[in-house]
């Protein structure tokens, strides 16, 4: 299939399900690889299998789109997607592990992550735990589903009756803005989580077992599936800040505590985008 022409969502979720099925199959098969590392930072790793993973997604997509452009984790960094984006309107967004420190440890809430764009809005989308046998999807005119079964967020409406997900950014926040942040939020929210997998956080927020998910340091191939995911099953996200080319202040609710979330960390002063 070679076209520029516009393509069906539902037509290109089918592509996107067999890319995160078979590459998260294949970390799920060899989770006893789990400390065959290819880098160690001190808040990160990055594992032979991330490598993997990736170039399974990648091999699936040129065979069904070789004209497609494709942003990914794991070569980002080495002047990818390897298409001009400006030379198709569509781009596959690719996380091949996403929680791979949780992976290593054994920990299962880690997944492999998949979305389209076209013209820069997402269009399909699949976030695959095959740890815990769970497959996120959402197309465009479609719904919000897991297994199969639709979705929607929850209807929690007040933050002292709200569950939200977090992440503490160790990259590009002081630590004394770290913890501010945290305390802000479990000081108000009924219960605050850190549980390390940023896609997986938003398909709980879009599955109502959360109510909302706020990182100020993430990344573009983290979000993109479970963006869609997350609107498509009623709720609602908001990129806050672009601090730097695909990294990410952003933040995914269920649309009732949106606003009150947003109020909530603003006084970290974030300068909005667009």
């Amino acid at each position: 299939m070679n076209t520029h022409s516009e393509i069906a969502p539902a037509l290109l979720l089918e592509t996107v399900i067999l890319a995160v099925r078979t590459a998260g199959n294949h970390a799920q098969q060899n989770r006893h690889r789990k400390a065959d590392t290819v880098m160690v930072a001190a808040h990160d790793v990055k594992l032979q299998l991330d490598l993997e993973c990736q170039e399974i997604i990648w091999k699936i997509v040129r065979t069904h789109f070789p004209t497609h452009a494709i942003l990914a984790e794991e070569s980002a960094d080495k002047g990818q997607p390897a298409d001009d984006p400006h030379q198709s309107p569509y781009t596959w967004i690719i996380d091949p592990i996403d929680g791979t420190v949780n992976f290593s440890h054994g920990l299962p809430w880690w997944c492999c992550s998949v979305a389209v764009s076209y013209k820069g809005k997402t269009v399909a989308a699949a976030v695959y735990a095959p740890a815990t046998n769970e497959l996120f999807t959402a197309a465009c005119g479609g719904t919000a589903c897991c297994n199969g079964t639709p979705i929607t967020v929850s209807p929690v409406k007040t933050l002292n009756e709200a569950m939200v997900l977090t992440g503490l950014d160790q990259k590009f926040s002081e630590k004394d803005q770290r913890l501010m942040r945290f305390l802000a939020i479990s000081d108000t929210v009924q219960k605050a989580r850190v549980i390390g997998a940023a896609a997986l956080d938003m398909c709980r927020v879009a599955a109502g077992q959360s109510d909302g998910y706020f990182e100020a340091g993430i990344y573009t191939w983290d979000v993109a599936a479970a963006g869609l995911i997350v609107e498509l099953a009623g709720g609602r996200v908001e990129t806050l800040a672009n601090p730097s080319p695909h990294r990410l202040i952003y933040m995914a609710t269920n649309g009732h505590i949106h606003e009150k979330l947003k109020n909530l960390i603003a006084g970290l002063h974030y300068k909005k985008t667009g």
